[in-house]
């Protein structure tokens, strides 16, 4: 992660529920709404309605394929995550915007906030309002929940990067929440693929005429940053990180041991957008553990107020770190000229500390 990418965060979890939401009408009241259809578009967004054999109708989002939002709706989400992260990184709080956040991006928000509450009881008093400007949304149509859409953004923060945020929601009941944020230089953020309506296609986690099915993307990240190989394009989030890493993990009087470990599951589920060129953008979580090792007689050199606000046990000869890191990539099409997949942008954060 850039200089850039931890100043735009500021510094530095939820449980997805998959849930059914049935709604019930009487024929009369199905009549009065069918005569108002071109009002409902939020409503029907999330569920198509079918008349059942009493009379009643019942919602089945979870079969018809339908947009995941409406623009108006993306737009609103967007605006209720900044104004809640801005609360929350005034006061240092992380209960603010807990109902904005899921996934990595609540994982490495929350311990931002706890570290930052623990050392500035009183707030935040650098806080600097974060606007984001100039946005679009890609929105897939899709069955089924979760339903999701990205939000590509100007940040007051980050420079010219682009704000790339992934909202997710479980049920019609449950508020839309930042899973995802990762920042992308202009004019990397990739073409997607439109139907003629303007909605997104949706790229199954298990969709195998890709490079790298998505749902195995954050293991074969984890392992290539442990042992190598060519599945990955050269950059900064690839060979240009087991570099840095190769040069830290060995210092005099001091040795860094990294452990990655792939996160799928639940709200660390990989999302994937198709791109126009067939193959999918691709978001994704990993976890990473840093040891820190001083050689005897010695400790390890004194942390910054974040690790020592997080950090379990007395610091002396070792501490260990753990990062929670979210990560964009473009995953080409099987039989693409190049196979390679590329890592266009990483966000991580410290989740916990130990020493010993």
């Amino acid at each position: 992660m850039t200089t850039r990418e931890r100043g735009a965060l500021g510094g530095g979890s939820g449980q997805r529920r998959t849930t059914r939401r049935t709604a019930r009408r009487t024929t009369r009241h199905t009549a009065h709404h069918a005569a108002h259809r071109t009002t409902r578009l939020a409503a029907v967004s999330f569920a198509a309605l079918s008349l059942t054999a009493s009379g009643c109708v019942v919602v089945h989002g979870e079969r018809e394929v339908l947009p995941a939002a409406t623009r108006a709706q993306a737009a609103q989400a967007l605006r209720d995550f900044t104004a809640a992260y801005n609360k929350a990184d005034e006061a240092y709080d992380s209960s603010l915007d807990a109902a904005h956040v899921t996934g990595a991006l609540a994982d490495i928000d929350g311990a931002r906030l706890k570290a930052g509450h623990l050392n500035s009881p009183d707030g935040n008093a650098s806080h600097t309002p974060l606007t984001l400007t100039d946005a679009t949304y890609t929105i897939p149509a899709k069955a089924g929940w979760p339903r999701w859409f990205l939000a590509d953004a100007k940040g007051n923060k980050g420079g010219d990067l682009r704000w790339l945020l992934v909202f997710t929601r479980d049920s019609l009941d449950r508020p839309w929440q930042a899973a995802y944020l990762t920042l992308v230089a202009p004019g990397k953020v990739p073409e997607f693929k439109k139907d003629k309506d303007g909605w997104a296609e949706a790229v199954p986690a298990a969709a195998t005429a890709l490079a790298v099915p998505p749902q195995d993307l954050s293991k074969d990240y984890a392992t290539y940053l442990q042992q190598g190989g060519d599945g990955f394009a050269s950059g900064a989030h690839t060979d240009g990180w087991r570099a840095q890493r190769a040069k830290a993990a060995s210092r005099p009087g001091l040795a860094t041991q990294y452990i990655d470990e792939p996160l799928t599951d639940g709200d660390y589920a990989p999302l994937a957008l198709r791109t126009a060129d067939g193959g999918a953008c691709v978001f994704f979580t990993t976890r990473y553990f840093a040891k820190q090792t001083a050689a005897a007689g010695t400790t390890v050199p004194a942390p910054g107020d974040s690790v020592r606000a997080l950090a379990k046990g007395d610091i002396k000869q070792s501490l260990t770190m753990t990062f929670v890191s979210n990560e964009i990539a473009l995953d080409p099409a099987k039989g693409a000229a190049d196979p390679k997949v590329t890592v266009l942008g990483r966000i991580e954060g410290l989740t916990a500390a130990e020493g010993s």
